[in-house]
């Protein structure tokens, strides 16, 4: 175990010095102050404060274990319902201070849990899993065709399951 940390170190090491070199011989042309664009994180712009998990496995893990619910977001990233979504829950002050008490998860695949898609795989859908893993497919949004899915105007409608996903955990446990 210790070679491998060792090698880690070693490569960050490689990465970091390269990147210095390349800054290096840029500097005298670029002076202006250009913010760096951050990394693509986990959140993909559905709550960058917010923690997202990686995978649908890590995030049954951590709903099971912290006895939270579980809120997974299926969604495209050239998808422009999805876009359009993502962008509303995002501004969503409410949503965004409501979401810390979920594990949280947005996927742009499906998963091989036919579970996470009730009446069909498409995007944008939310759906709730509780903590002792069950998919609460009875937390569903306006359209029958879709049960899933939200339109950007459908945001307090979200924003209630979002606490109905929390409250029936209270009755539950």
């Amino acid at each position: 175990a210790m070679e491998k940390s060792y090698v880690s170190v070693f490569l960050l090491l490689i990465v970091i010095s390269c990147a210095l070199a390349k800054d290096a011989g840029k500097k005298d042309t670029k002076d202006t102050t250009v913010k760096p664009k951050l990394p693509q994180t986990l959140s993909r712009g559905w709550g960058d404060q917010l923690i997202w998990t990686q995978t649908y496995e890590e995030a049954l893990f951590r709903a099971k274990h912290s006895q939270k619910p579980l809120m997974i977001i299926h969604h495209l990233e050239d998808c422009p319902h999805s876009q359009a979504l993502k962008k509303v829950f995002a501004e969503h002050k409410d949503i965004q201070k409501l979401a810390e008490k979920f594990i949280l998860l947005n996927l742009v695949y499906e998963t091989t849990d036919k579970n996470l898609a009730p009446d069909g795989q498409y995007v944008p859908r939310v759906l709730f899993i509780d903590p002792s893993l069950t998919v609460r497919a009875d937390i569903t949004g306006r359209y029958s065709n879709r049960l899933y899915a939200y339109e950007p105007s459908d945001i307090s409608l979200l924003y209630s399951n979002m606490q109905k996903a929390l409250k029936l955990l209270k009755t539950e446990l």
